[in-house]
């Protein structure tokens, strides 16, 4: 299904349940087993309350100041470099800033380890043969990484803030009054830690976007009237991402003349929608004014999921995406100059997610 009015059909929670719902290879990598995407009823609004006591505005405002204090330290790094692909960098950017974030220790020696399996767990999910079995691998070494991080919680050995996700998973009980099991509060630590590092594909964008519409670059550096904000709705709504969610009716029902089976498997197109010319005048063009009409509905702009965040499937961690892009548009056109050497630009469709073929490589970094 695509567009608005399938999308509010899709998260009526009276039509569809998410049990069972995702394919086993996704399940297996990218989202991990007993996690909050598929709960549903009480038991999942009672689960995203704890990930929504975690997304305050002064949660994400430290998450935004680590990341930036990761950032200036790659940029003096990059000066030295003949050329920097951006992709990889940002992924171990994001693992340090976000394990930083959610109480999660990591050592220097672990950096580059733990980063290829956060990083394995989005960018291979899709794939198949080694690269599928790759991503499984790393999620069953993520998942041990972080039992062992809520055990010694648990039991005294580690004390993250008290605010921090580490601590606020740890200590989480179910609806029975009832701790998570490790495994499933390590499934739900790592789905914090590893949206956000999935984030640097939309920073990714963010490159691409300012590089093929340069005439923007100015608007977004002044930043009037919160342009930048739009600019970055706009990469979001424009450039893919992940590009669908599945659910299963919970019983049989007809829409529209369609005919809907109770257990049928059931799809929204997240990137249809977004580019649904019903909603969206000129969906080919990339014009970031468009927000300035946007009507905000949580149904035809949904790059993340759709309806409400607090009892929906809507992603939580929506608006860390949203700051961490603003924080890429900042520093590409306000805190570091760089070239763009020549370079494959062209998105590769064949993957998921869908990336710039060349990764984005930068050249002759300058901090500012």
């Amino acid at each position: 299904m695509t567009g608005p009015e399938a999308a509010r059909l899709f998260y009526d929670p009276s039509r569809f349940v998410r049990c069972s719902a995702t394919p086993r290879a996704i399940q297996k990598t990218l989202l991990g087993e007993g996690g909050v995407q598929g709960l549903d009823d009480g038991a999942h609004r009672h689960r995203k309350q704890m990930f929504m006591s975690l997304m305050a505005p002064e949660r994400i405002e430290q998450l935004i100041e680590l990341t930036g204090a990761e950032w200036r330290v790659r940029v003096r790094k990059w000066e030295s470099m003949h050329k920097v692909v951006l992709y990889p960098e940002f992924h171990e950017l994001l693992t340090r800033a976000a394990c930083a974030w959610a109480g999660v220790p990591l050592a220097d020696s672990e950096v580059d380890a733990r980063t290829r399996e956060i990083a394995a767990l989005f960018d291979h999910a899709g794939s198949l043969g080694l690269r599928h079995l790759w991503s499984r691998w790393a999620r069953k070494r993520a998942d041990r990484w972080l039992e062992e991080v809520i055990e010694k919680i648990r039991n005294g050995r580690l004390h993250p803030p008290e605010q921090s996700p580490a601590h606020t998973i740890a200590w989480h009980r179910d609806l029975n009054g009832e701790l998570l099991t490790p495994h499933v509060a390590a499934v739900e630590l790592l789905n914090v830690i590893r949206p956000t590092v999935a984030v640097s594909v939309y920073m990714l964008f963010v490159a691409h976007a300012l590089n093929a519409h340069p005439k923007l670059r100015e608007a977004v550096l002044a930043d009037h009237d919160g342009y930048a904000g739009r600019f970055v709705q706009e990469v979001r709504r424009y450039y893919p991402f992940f590009p669908a969610v599945a659910a299963r009716t919970r019983q049989a029902f007809e829409w529209n003349g369609y005919q809907f089976p109770e257990g049928r498997r059931v799809i929204l197109d997240l990137y249809g929608t977004n580019q649904d010319p019903r909603t969206w005048g000129r969906p080919e063009e990339f014009e970031p004014e468009r927000f300035r009409r946007w009507d905000g509905s949580s149904f035809n702009f949904i790059p993340q999921g759709g309806g409400d965040h607090n009892v929906g499937h809507r992603c939580p961690g929506e608006w860390i995406a949203i700051e961490l892009m603003k924080l890429a548009a900042d520093f590409f056109t306000r805190r570091m100059t760089y070239d763009l050497p020549e370079q494959d630009l062209r998105i590769d469709w064949s993957r998921l997610p869908a990336l710039p073929r060349s990764r984005m490589v930068i050249s002759n970094v300058r901090e500012i």
